[in-house]
């Protein structure tokens, strides 16, 4: 693992930065998790200056609209250039089942034949189960069920070294993944509002956690790097001051909350 680029930041609602969605370097080749609500995923890799044959290898962590759309115009884009002959080698998608059957359903609707015939040719959706390890751009991701209330989701866990990166997908931790969040190098989490406003974006309505909330989980679970996305976007100017200030009062380790393609080295 070198670095991870933040090719969005915002939950399913905003307008002002993109949706959760990132890429993580491994030997100048990306893993693309997840990718926004649109074809916006197009302009934020080509702002992040990286072109779609570095991404061999895609997950979708659920198919919430703001997850899975964005993976259509990216399945289009390499379908278009495998066609033009211009796209080396093949693309795998890696996702649990309902992901797999929705993104057929959805490609076989909105696509032409030719593209579509691609599946099972050169693109080829990978279905992965819980806590199945995949060799995807030689890192092993270990996937695993974050037991969503809200739709069936899928988080990993990768093993490098003496790293280990997290990623919880968009909701809280349940109880029955603690063992995979802890000791985590880094832990990407969400963290949809600042605690002292989780009246006004109702977090736990919605399924969601607040900065407070997931500092204190990592606090608790002996994690060193605390990564902050998938939050409103009002406090969007002053984000990373305010979410790094109520995350630092209950976490000891570093804390990030990246904006729209700010990069981490973590190798």
């Amino acid at each position: 693992m070198e670095e991870i680029i933040f090719l969005g930041t915002g939950n399913a609602t905003v307008k002002d930065c993109y949706n959760t969605c990132f890429a993580i370097k491994n030997l100048n080749e990306y893993v693309l998790v997840d990718a926004g609500g649109g074809n916006g995923i197009l302009k934020q890799l080509d702002l992040a200056n990286i072109s779609l044959n570095q991404i061999h290898h895609m997950i979708i962590t659920h198919c919430h609209t703001d997850h899975i759309l964005g993976a259509i115009w990216v399945y289009r884009m390499i379908a278009t250039q495998i066609l033009q002959g211009t796209y080396s080698g093949d693309f795998y998608i890696y996702c649990h089942d309902e992901a797999a059957t929705t993104l057929k359903t959805i490609l076989e609707l909105t696509l032409v034949n030719k593209m579509v015939g691609l599946l099972d040719n050169r693109i080829f959706i990978k279905e992965v189960t819980h806590l199945q390890t995949c060799i995807i751009n030689h890192l092993p991701f270990t996937f695993f069920d974050i037991h969503s209330t809200k739709m069936k989701q899928f988080g990993f866990y990768i093993l490098e070294g003496n790293q280990k990166l997290t990623c919880l997908g968009d909701e809280p931790c349940d109880e029955s993944c603690l063992d995979y969040v802890k000791d985590s190098t880094w832990l990407l989490c969400e963290a949809f509002c600042l605690y002292d406003q989780r009246d006004i974006f109702k977090p736990y309505e919605k399924h969601h956690s607040t900065a407070k909330d997931a500092s204190i989980l990592a606090n608790q679970q002996n994690v060193k790097n605390l990564v902050l996305y998938h939050t409103e976007e009002k406090n969007l100017k002053n984000r990373k001051e305010l979410y790094t200030q109520e995350a630092k009062q209950y976490f000891k380790g570093n804390v990030y909350v990246p904006n729209d393609l700010d990069v981490i080295t973590i190798s």
